[in-house]
């Protein structure tokens, strides 16, 4: 980039929006019984639809048309409760039919917004033009032979919807504060896994640009395909750099089709884009219009839970936790579910908080293990928190010993088991003191350092005595009692 891009680009706002695709998770695919389940062997999941073979016709699966309800529901969109089916014609090697099934002008859900919380605090709103049902195409492989291509056709015909924003995306802030929300959105609802890394969400990007001030929009570039929240960010801000200076060189923005290069952070040009009339879109004549009657919709907004956004609110106004926190617990059906098990028999709830959001979270990560399968269960480790603000035991001897014995002794008694293990912290004064006496003698030059004013030592004197005393006392009796001798 040129040395006065970042001069100029300050006179220019991004404009953009996002076609979001995901992948459901239902058992089979939109048309067929073919299973949908990732990780098969090349075209194991396939039979006479998938192949679009002679004479073989498609049926909808319900379970999908649900997902797309009360993913519309979630994002306060219109529900179309008449809607169809449409081919979309291209050629791709992958695609048997040589179109693919979605929806055009009747998609299933409309005009909905969805609020994002930037770093700042701001609130943005971003419009969701619609969500449409459709199918996936196949996988090419270029890699498995120097002389041909092959085809896995797992993939063709397992469902997706495609979520696309109005283009009200101003920075790549909102692009990644929009994505991370529908990522948990998808959880939440269990409409998806919302894996990137799996291609269950992808993301395309249109970037456009103009000069601020200026209501006319420029001419968009479509970045496909991007499979990480980070990539979509990185892809935003190298697209409006480029485009920046491109404009400030005196050249024209070209519509086109462009791939993200993950490894140099750029874009380069994949075709020049399609329009929608290059698809040739007619409505599918094997596919009868899809009814969604009074009585299924009520039933689908009577089955909604509560979205993330009002659990979050609701966690802060019944708990006094801060709003990262309560996002956390919200993001994470298991980890709230054990919270809310936990929390009536804790003596402090905000200890739990902590212990989940920190140790746990951190020991879940490092085995790389979901919460259902830790085999602690809240109440437990309620026991083990009250131990701990008790002063009956310290953390890190809870941590290092008494909750790996805990997994694999099972519901036991806590306190007998923490005896067993010599952990509670016994209250010896005198000893104590003794232990005090013998670390700061030990240590004559800092504790010369600590009266010049390196209050930085103090630690160094209570971790002493804290091994001396093998653990069991209490760090914050000795905190007082070396600050005490101290002065």
């Amino acid at each position: 980039m040129s040395t006065n891009t970042v001069t100029t680009a300050s006179e220019f706002e991004l404009i953009s929006g996002l076609e979001v695709h995901v992948q459901l998770n239902t058992n089979t695919k939109i048309f067929s019984a073919d299973s949908a389940t990732f990780g098969a062997s090349p075209n194991e999941h396939i039979s006479p639809v998938s192949l679009a073979l002679p004479g073989a016709l498609p049926k909808l699966n319900k379970e999908v048309v649900a997902k797309a309800i009360k993913m519309g529901l979630a994002l306060n969109c219109t529900i179309n409760q008449t809607n169809y089916f449409d081919r979309k014609n291209y050629f791709y090697a992958d695609l048997p039919k040589g179109y693919q099934i979605t929806q055009d002008n009747k998609p299933i859900c409309q005009n909905g917004f969805l609020d994002v919380i930037l770093s700042n605090g701001d609130v943005k709103r971003i419009g969701i033009n619609r969500i449409h049902l459709e199918e996936d195409a196949g996988k090419s492989l270029h890699d498995q032979d120097d002389r041909y291509s092959f085809v896995d056709l797992n993939r063709a015909g397992v469902p997706l919807i495609e979520i696309v924003t109005e283009p009200d995306i101003r920075s790549a802030e909102e692009a990644s504060a929009l994505l991370t929300e529908m990522r948990k959105l998808v959880r939440h609802l269990d409409v998806s896994d919302g894996n990137m890394e799996e291609g269950s969400l992808r993301c395309d990007a249109n970037i456009s640009i103009r000069k601020k001030g200026t209501t006319a929009y420029g001419t968009r570039c479509e970045v496909k395909n991007l499979n990480s929240i980070r990539n979509v960010r990185r892809a935003m801000d190298f697209e409006f750099n480029r485009q920046v200076e491109l404009v400030n060189d005196g050249g024209m923005v070209v519509q086109s089709t462009l791939n993200f290069d993950a490894d140099n952070g750029t874009t380069s040009p994949m075709r020049s884009k399609e329009m929608a009339n290059d698809y040739r879109y007619f409505p599918d004549p094997d596919l009868a219009p899809l009814v969604i009657s009074d009585q299924w919709l009520a039933e689908l907004k009577a089955a909604m839970p509560a979205l993330p956004r009002e659990i979050s609110q609701q966690l802060v106004n019944d708990y006094g936790i801060n709003n990262a926190e309560a996002s956390l617990l919200a993001a994470d059906p298991d980890l709230l579910a054990y919270f809310y098990a936990g929390v009536k028999e804790v003596t402090q709830q905000k200890s739990l908080i902590n212990w989940l959001v920190g140790p746990i979270r951190a020991l879940l990560n490092e085995r790389d293990i979901q919460l259902s399968s830790y085999p602690i269960s809240p109440l437990l480790l309620a026991k083990v928190i009250n131990l701990i603000d008790q002063k009956k035991i310290t953390q890190s001897a809870a941590l290092q010993q008494l909750l790996p014995a805990l997994e694999k002794a099972g519901e036991v008694d806590i306190v007998a088991l923490a005896k067993e293990l010599n952990l509670l912290i016994e209250d010896n004064d005198d000893e104590l003191s003794d232990f005090v006496d013998q670390v700061l003698a030990k240590y004559e030059a800092q504790v010369t350092a600590y009266k010049k004013g390196k209050k930085g030592v103090l630690g160094l004197f209570v971790g002493e005595v804290i091994k001396m005393a093998k653990g069991k006392a209490d760090p914050q009796k000795v905190n007082a009692l070396v600050q005490e001798k101290l002065s």
